[in-house]
């Protein structure tokens, strides 16, 4: 076989499958027929020794893969009107710079930097988004632990261990062992912890496996809501007063904070004043804080002007938590799976996830600026997904990236003023306002997750599942307040804020005025 022959040849083929011809909109989800077809071109329960000794051959195979599975995939990266998961597309830069890290197969294990420069683009990829999200702005503020992860739930797992290693290393005699040499019940033990509280508010799902892996516990994780009105906002109150009683009876803490809260996006601090709060009380009772950042945190990447300044000073003093978790393959629009991770001090990722006893893994002395990334995280075997963030970041800039979340959270602003102006009638928008709350408030309290239900119970029950048969665009089943709820996310570069926001008002309205003569015909018949 020529293997430069085929891998052009099958490259076409994979981009004629994928290509979106400019001016036009594809599905957001396969056809029933697709899903049918990809189903039977699988080798069936019990024909596997047949398939594996057969064998199809790679050009027979491409073929298999373009033309009966690609079509049963979701369109999230072909269509920009794909409002599910806050699920990105990826960028033509990013795509570009996949297929190589693809073609190159690194594995970004150890840095070595006289074999490859794999760690020293992932040190500087990460370096830019620090500065990208403003981490950067308070010199005292360093972010020497950082690293790429495989989304949310490493990201999570990695803030919790950090937050684990703090909080016990904090009352173990000097000179103890880290938690990770002693283990975390001979560790608490020494420490006198009895537990470690995870306290948040509607913290996201990974969070409490996090804390399930990390041996903290999924009981452990303490929800304080703010009010009942706003169950993602963290109350301050309920934070210290847990700090306090905790500190009496021999329990630690992790205060995490969600950055949105994955059904409102809302932040649950109020900027700045409230991060300076957390610091201080996380100071006074050796407490760490982390930040679930995933699409949230990007907020603080929108151009500095009057029509986001609310956005970003929502998001102001993030950068005083001791970790945060980010999702690139959210608003970055770098392919799945793409999570980064920072935290102050390289030492505290050290301490956990320093690979040991393994001499062929070393690395040569000198270069400690960038250390090898097995010692700093899950993985021993890494894929370079630093590659197309990098590539996105030196492509785009601040600017460039500046401007597709501003598109964004256009977009999700205007479908939040349509639901309030155009179809309030058939429509609520969630959560639901406040007292002296006003229409230009809440669309202004927009980022890029819009929440909405139907006011009549029926179609509320059914409505996702309505928008998603129509396949123009896709939204996310969900709930809020005890009842089904309808969740629109918008992350991808291709949305058109004008476009896409009418299709979704009109296919609102068309929804509902189809379950209206549903309704009619139905009455009229009995």
């Amino acid at each position: 076989m020529d293997t430069e022959a085929f891998l052009t040849a099958s490259y076409a083929r994979i981009r004629a499958r994928a290509a979106v011809t400019p001016g036009t909109s594809v599905p957001t989800l396969p056809t029933a027929a697709q899903l049918t077809q990809a189903r039977a071109s699988l080798p069936g329960r019990g024909e596997e020794a047949t398939a594996l000794a057969q064998g199809r051959g790679p050009a027979a195979t491409v073929g298999h893969l373009v033309d009966d599975i690609a079509p049963a995939l979701a369109g999230h990266n072909r269509s920009g009107r794909y409002f599910g998961f806050v699920t990105g597309s990826c960028l033509p830069i990013a795509e570009a710079a996949d297929n190589l890290v693809s073609a190159l197969d690194q594995n970004v294990q150890v840095h070595l930097p006289g074999q490859s420069a794999a760690t020293d683009v992932e040190d500087a990829a990460l370096r830019l988004l620090i500065r990208l999200l403003r981490l950067d702005e308070d010199p005292a503020i360093t972010w020497e632990g950082r690293t790429f992860t495989t989304g949310a739930t490493a990201s999570n797992i990695l803030g919790l261990a950090c937050g684990r290693e703090a909080v016990v290393a904090a009352r173990l005699p000097a000179g103890s062992p880290s938690v990770g040499e002693l283990g975390l019940l001979g560790a608490c033990a020494a420490a006198g912890v009895r537990s470690i509280e995870v306290l948040t508010s509607l913290g996201h799902s990974s969070l409490a496996k996090a804390a399930a892996v990390v041996g903290v516990g999924r009981a452990s994780v303490r929800e304080l809501p703010r009010s009942a009105a706003e169950p993602w906002g963290l109350d301050l109150e309920g934070v210290e007063a847990a700090l306090a009683a905790g500190a009496a009876a021999g329990v630690a803490a992790v205060i995490a904070v969600s950055a949105g809260e994955v059904n409102t996006g809302r932040f649950a601090t109020r900027g700045g004043a409230d991060m300076r709060r957390l610091r201080a009380l996380a100071d006074r009772y050796r407490a760490w804080v982390h930040v679930d950042g995933a699409f949230g945190i990007f907020a603080r990447a929108l151009p500095d002007t009057p029509e986001f300044a609310a956005l970003r000073a929502a998001a102001g003093g993030l950068e005083l938590a001791d970790s945060i978790t980010v999702d690139g393959h959210k608003l970055l629009n770098v392919p799945y799976d793409t999570g980064i991770f920072f935290t102050r001090k390289s030492a505290t990722l050290h301490a956990v996830f320093q690979n040991p006893n393994a001499a062929y893994l070393a690395a040569p002395s000198d270069t400690a600026a960038i250390p090898s990334p097995l010692n700093i995280g899950i993985e021993n075997s890494r894929r370079f997904r630093a590659l197309p963030a990098y590539a996105v970041l030196v492509s785009e800039g601040a600017a460039g990236v500046g401007a597709m979340l501003a598109r964004g959270v256009r977009a999700a602003r205007g479908i939040a003023a349509a639901v309030l102006r155009d179809l309030a009638a058939d429509y609520e928008l969630l959560p639901a306002a406040a007292d002296d709350g006003d229409d230009d408030a809440r669309v202004a309290a927009t980022h890029v997750v819009v929440l909405l239900r139907a006011r009549d119970p029926g179609l509320n029950a059914d409505l996702a599942a309505r928008v998603q048969a129509g396949a123009e665009w896709y939204a996310s089943a969900t709930r809020w307040a005890g009842a089904p709820a309808c969740r629109v996310a918008v992350a991808s570069w291709r949305v058109d804020p004008v476009a896409d926001v009418a299709l979704v008002r009109d296919g609102l309205a068309r929804i509902a005025r189809e379950w209206r003569a549903e309704k009619d015909a139905a009455a009229a018949g009995n």
